[in-house]
Order: structure tokens, then C-alpha cells, then sequence
């Protein structure tokens, strides 16, 4: 079995990025988060102190959170990331702009043999390798919302990928205690085409009147086994996020992912789910 990489850098601190760097952490990993401000810092910093602290009270985990905050380092600028770093995860917004510019900024900071990949949930891989001069040490790794908790890791290769990358990467997942599936580079990958389009139709049956929120969400749940209905899942995962991302499957896939105008007019109301305290649930602050 692989073991978890010595020295990690995650660049973005937020609810995903803390997640991901806190799993690699708690695994024994060195790990380096890029933030632009020291007020994302601090909250990144607080953000996993007070993740580790919850599951050790839950039973959940048996790490002392001291030793798990004194393997990470939080930094202003992706120049900042170690060079040694074994694998570099961007976690940034889904703005193919943005995510292609702090690539291409990590590939110039770390060494050669760094291996490099996206948390994206829904964009090309192959086309953000596009930016890189080496993208055959470049995947997706597609983790899931709470990242300590969830099981689960996407790995998605692209036709550049290396074999080598790829059955490394796979090995990290292991090492972190989580089951990876691999799916090649398609709109959506897995997860995100299965998911999604359940949860646009569920906000359609809640636009429609079908039944209320709690209804539809109990009915997966309790009739499928599902573990949170499709518009928890949604608040969860935020409505923002599940906005863009239908977007750019209605783009490239169709009119089956054409965003319910429901879910516009929450994201243009400012109820983005449990970020905000409301979403197709309300939610404690």
C-alpha cells in the first residue's frame, strides 16, 4: 500500500480546500495551503481546528488536533508552495480562468516531479492540462463535501495522464483511508453528470409543486437508501456551485441540465444553502 505523501500543497482554504488539506494532515502529511489574505487564513486555519476538535468529540477520530495544526502552513501566494511538494490539489472556484492561472503558477513553483491535480467537479481535465508544460503528471482528484468524512475520491486522468501518475494517485487514496473511483475525462465524470441531474429534477418536482423539500429529500432517503436527499445534497454542496455546474453540463450535454429557474432565483436571492443559514432548507449559523 502507498504511503500518504511527506509534503502536500493545497491552494484555496476554503470549506473543500481546508477539508482536503486536514485529511492529508491528519494522515501525517506536511501540508501547505495557499490563501491570499491573512483573514482566509485565519479562517482556514480556525475552519479545520475546529473540524478536527468535532470529530474527536464524535468518536469519529483519535488524532490530537495540536499535531495534526502543527504540520500545516498557510501562505499568500502559490510562489510559496514547497518545492519538494510530492502532489500540489488546486481547490479554487470553478472558474476555468482562475484554475488554469494557479496551475500554471504551481507548475513553475514545485519540481518536476510534483504531480499536480484539480478538486474540480465537473471541468475538463484535458482542457486545463492544455495549460500545463508537463500535463502528464496532471489529474483530477475530486473529492466530496465534508471531505473528512466522505469515503469517497474521483480520480479522473485525462489522455495525457501518465499510468504512473495515475497508480500513485490512486495510492494516496488508500493512504487517507478513502475508496477512489476512476473514471477518463467527460463532462460531469461520474458523480457530478449522476448527481446533478437528480438534483435539478428534484427542484423542478419542488418548482412544480409535487411535494414539498423535506418530502422529496425523505423519499430518497427512506425509499432509496440514499444517505441525504437531492436538495440537502444541494444545500450542502451550495447552491452557487450546483448553478455553475449545471451551466457547464447544459453547455456541453444539453437541455436535459438546463438550470431550473427556481435554483436561479435562490442564487440570485443570496440563499446559497448551510453557507448562508437558507437554501431549499433552512439551516443553524
Amino acid at each position: 500500500m502507498t504511503a500518504a505523501p511527506q509534503r502536500i500543497g493545497v491552494i484555496g482554504g476554503g470549506r473543500m480546500g481546508g477539508g482536503i488539506a486536514q485529511v492529508f494532515a491528519a494522515a501525517g502529511a506536511h501540508v501547505t495551503v495557499v490563501e491570499s489574505s491573512p483573514q482566509a487564513a485565519d479562517a482556514a486555519r480556525a475552519r479545520i481546528a475546529d473540524s478536527l476538535e468535532r470529530a474527536v468529540r464524535r468518536g469519529k477520530s483519535d488524532v490530537d488536533p495540536a499535531d495534526v495544526l502543527g504540520r500545516l502552513d498557510l501562505v499568500p501566494a502559490v510562489s510559496g508552495l514547497p518545492a519538494e511538494a510530492d502532489l500540489v490539489v488546486e481547490a479554487v472556484p470553478e472558474i476555468p480562468g482562475l484554475k488554469a492561472e494557479v496551475l500554471t503558477a504551481a507548475e513553475q513553483a514545485v519540481s518536476p516531479r510534483t504531480v499536480l491535480a484539480t478538486n474540480t467537479s465537473s471541468l475538463s481535465v484535458t482542457e486545463l492540462s492544455a495549460v500545463l508544460e508537463h500535463p502528464g503528471r496532471f489529474l483530477g482528484m475530486h473529492f466530496f463535501n465534508p471531505v473528512p468524512a466522505s469515503k469517497l475520491v474521483e480520480v479522473v486522468t485525462s489522455p495525457a495522464t501518465s499510468d504512473a501518475v495515475r497508480d500513485q494517485v490512486l495510492g494516496y487514496v488508500g493512504a487517507l483511508g478513502k475508496k477512489d473511483v476512476l473514471v477518463r475525462d467527460s463532462p460531469g465524470f461520474a458523480t457530478s453528470r449522476l448527481g446533478v441531474l437528480l438534483g435539478l429534477e428534484a427542484i423542478r418536482m419542488l418548482e412544480e409543486g409535487v411535494a414539498d423539500a423535506d418530502a422529496i429529500d425523505t423519499a430518497m432517503e427512506l425509499g432509496y437508501g440514499h444517505p441525504m436527499g437531492p436538495l440537502r445534497s444541494t444545500d450542502l454542496v451550495g447552491l452557487d456551485v450546483r448553478l455553475a455546474i449545471a451551466e457547464h453540463l447544459h453547455r456541453t450535454l444539453g437541455d436535459r441540465f438546463a438550470p431550473p429557474r427556481l435554483l436561479r432565483d435562490k442564487v440570485t436571492a443570496g440563499q446559497l444553502g448551510r453557507k448562508t443559514g437558507q437554501g431549499f432548507h433552512a439551516w443553524p449559523q
